[in-house]
């Protein structure tokens, strides 16, 4: 056989090779697509369950080194940091967001990195939630998280770190509480100032600021007021919460169907492409309170920007928090862009702030390709020199009934695993 007959049976085969995975992964696409989607694959123990909240609790990875979203490994480290890691997602998405695959898992990256991880989990708000507002979440809400959590933890101090309205929520705490317990504060991507800059939430803003006069005259007749309405009517319902994240060019690139297609050989790529199309199209219930107070207060007044800001009968003082604190912010986020996250280090009174830049929308700076790099790692430096034990701290002892709490794993069945109701 010549060496134009020989290279052209081996092009052959390879198509064949190619055609044949590209017709099991299109089968699975088709029949068994639960076997691709890789999130929420972390092992956890659940040490509250609330009637919507619960706090899981990521311990150390059984492994000795977990694999990266590069194909490198890194090692677990087994000594772990004084100071416990709360987790905050934003509401309207699912905790999926900070395990979105094995690789990619905000939760394992952090608790392989010797932090005592804990994650918040807000639940799937129903239309009888649709009531609750910023203090329920960053008030109450919080407060019992991380009341839970020293208590598992037998530790006081804590680290929050929190994405989009996760680290609003985050600030809205400290601000209310002042609590010196509450060492290191991490934001990624959230709206402070929307009177200056550009983006999708500042032209809300300047839509809405614009036309106040108009609706204050309005108003004078006709009695309403968006104070006065009623918060289910303002609820963002899961399909809305969807197409909000997806435009905002969700993980660097939106893959298309087209893409799929041309790529179904590449198993991997199905599974990031399943579980990515499976996390955005299974978005929550936005609460209408939420978006009730943050259209009076946050958006109509800017109240965040001036430092200060009314949350039901409660102010929230920013500018008197001083934990250290560091901000992100997406260098292409047409949410969030760099200006209107930046000014929270103009406004808390902390001696220990700083901002960066990371690359990646929105979404992209929490759960993109490059953000294991550029945010996670970041984030693992910034606090490993802020979570050793300050001298004269004491540790309050673990509550036994949380210890205790057996250890979940949320399955790639629907609803199992997890606590029947979320």
């Amino acid at each position: 056989m010549n060496n134009l007959a020989k290279l052209a049976v081996e092009q052959g085969l390879a198509l064949n090779r190619r055609l044949a995975k590209s017709a099991a992964n299109g089968a699975d696409w088709l029949f068994k697509r639960d076997t691709l989607i890789q999130s929420g694959r972390t092992w956890f123990e659940l040490v509250h369950d609330g009637d919507l909240m619960a706090v899981r609790y990521y311990g150390l990875p059984e492994e000795e080194e977990i694999e990266l979203v590069d194909g490198s490994f890194m090692p677990v480290q087994r000594k772990q940091h004084a100071v416990p890691l709360v987790l905050v997602p934003p509401l309207g998405v699912t905790t999926e967001t900070f395990d979105l695959m094995p690789q990619r898992s905000l939760v394992r990256y952090m608790a392989a990195s010797g932090f005592r991880t804990y994650l918040v989990d807000w639940g799937k708000p129903k239309k009888e939630h649709a009531h609750l507002g910023l203090k329920d979440y960053s008030y109450s809400m919080l407060g019992t998280a991380l009341e839970k959590i020293r208590a598992h933890s037998g530790c006081d101090e804590l680290s929050l770190m929190g994405w989009c309205m996760g680290g609003l929520l985050c600030l809205l705490h400290q601000g209310q509480v002042q609590d010196p317990a509450i060492r290191n504060i991490i934001t990624i991507a959230s709206p402070i100032d929307l009177e200056s800059g550009r983006g999708v939430i500042a032209g809300v803003s300047g839509a809405a600021q614009s036309l106040n006069g108009a609706a204050q005259l309005v108003s004078s007749y006709t009695n309403l007021r968006l104070k006065a309405l009623d918060p289910s009517r303002l609820a963002l319902p899961p399909w809305a919460t969807t197409l909000a994240f997806k435009l905002t060019d969700p993980v660097g690139s939106v893959t298309t169907y087209w893409d799929l297609v041309t790529r179904l050989s590449d198993r991997e790529f199905v599974k990031s492409y399943s579980t990515t199309a499976d996390y955005l199209n299974h978005m929550l219930l936005y609460p209408g309170g939420v978006i009730k107070d943050m259209a009076v207060k946050v958006v109509g007044e800017n109240q965040l920007a001036r430092g200060v800001v009314e949350v039901g009968d409660k102010l929230a003082e920013l500018n008197r928090i001083k934990s250290n604190l560091l901000a992100f912010a997406g260098e292409t986020d047409i949410l969030v862009p760099a200006e209107i996250a930046e000014k929270i280090v103009h406004i808390v009174a902390s001696k220990d702030k700083e901002f960066r830049l990371a690359p990646g929308g929105h979404m992209g700076v929490i759960i993109g390709s490059r953000a294991q790099d550029a945010v996670w790692a970041q984030s693992v430096a910034w606090l490993e020199k802020r979570s050793a034990r300050a001298a004269g701290k004491t540790r309050r002892r673990p509550s036994a009934k949380l210890a205790k709490a057996p250890r979940r794993k949320k399955s790639t069945e629907s609803g199992a695993g997890n606590t029947g109701k979320k």
